[in-house]
């Protein structure tokens, strides 16, 4: 059995079908076929069973699937660790949340990054935490931004900062600073999944209150727009609210929401991108 053999057979589980598992490798059906046909007599066991759209792992494929997708994981990791230039170079794909994107001091870390290694191809890739989360895991990322917990079995930090959460209503410069109705407003929020909007309805939830009226939003501009305007309330960690925003008035939450964790991960792999390091060097000497 052939390295191509299992990148065949990968192909194909991904794919779910033979024929668009051929159109993707740029090979003819009727070879896929026949490799196919020759790992299973190989190993004297069937891959795969036909349904309606196409095929399905049989038991004995599905272990087969464990295994090679690590040796191709490996050989991938072991090309890459060969080729590599002993100086970051090449694309660099980091997955951000608009909370870290837009921070002050994360700017100055990609301003110095790109500074320092002008022959890196960096990109932005903007996504809510659980989101870069899965992106990591599934090697979309080289690396990701993440707030709140996740399970870092697979992952290895490359830096985290513990953040103060705060809740943001409009300012009124008429009336002295009181606290806010949390049970009877409208709340701007992330889509589901983030990990602010969860602390929100379990601090909702503790008060045995609903968040019935949400206004949901994609960037972290237009959420501070919507509260500028009265239009609701969110929580935000306190360094991505500017310190001159006159506009908004932070709050401070109960003590079980008052912290949260950001962290810079990567996948863990026996081969570690220098492209990757520096950049997360930048970060730890910069901050977020």
């Amino acid at each position: 059995m052939e390295l191509t053999d299992l990148k065949v057979f990968m192909a194909i589980i991904d794919e779910g079908n033979i024929t668009r598992a051929a159109e993707k490798l740029g090979y003819v059906q009727s070879n896929i076929t026949m490799r196919v046909r020759k790992m299973e007599s190989e190993l004297g066991a069937q891959l795969f069973q036909r349904n309606p759209k196409g095929v399905i792992p049989t038991e004995k494929g599905l272990v087969l699937s464990n295994y090679a997708s690590d040796i191709l994981l490996r050989m991938d990791e072991a090309i890459r660790a060969v080729k590599e230039p002993d100086y970051p170079c090449g694309p660099l794909v980091i997955g951000v949340v608009e909370t870290v994107a837009s921070s002050g001091p994360f700017i100055r870390a990609l301003s110095k990054f790109q500074s320092k290694y002008p022959e890196v191809a960096l990109s932005l890739i903007t996504g809510t935490s659980p989101v870069n989360y899965e992106k990591v895991l599934n090697r979309q990322l080289d690396g990701a931004f993440f707030t709140g917990e996740f399970d870092l079995s697979q992952l290895q930090v490359a830096y985290e900062i513990r953040e103060e959460v705060v809740l943001l209503t409009a300012a009124d410069g008429n009336e002295p600073a009181i606290f806010p109705d949390v049970e009877n407003t409208a709340w701007v929020v992330f889509s589901k999944g983030c990990p602010l909007r969860a602390t929100i309805e379990d601090w909702l939830h503790s008060v045995s209150a609903t968040p019935t009226n949400i206004v949901e939003i994609s960037t972290l501009e237009t959420m501070l727009n919507c509260v500028r305007a009265g239009i609701g309330y969110t929580l935000l960690t306190k360094s991505a609210v500017a310190v001159n925003d006159d506009r908004v008035q932070a709050h401070p939450v109960p003590e079980q929401y008052k912290f949260t964790t950001t962290r810079l991960v990567s996948r863990k792999a026996q081969f570690h991108s220098k492209t990757f390091a520096a950049f997360a060097e930048c970060v730890r000497e910069t901050g977020i």
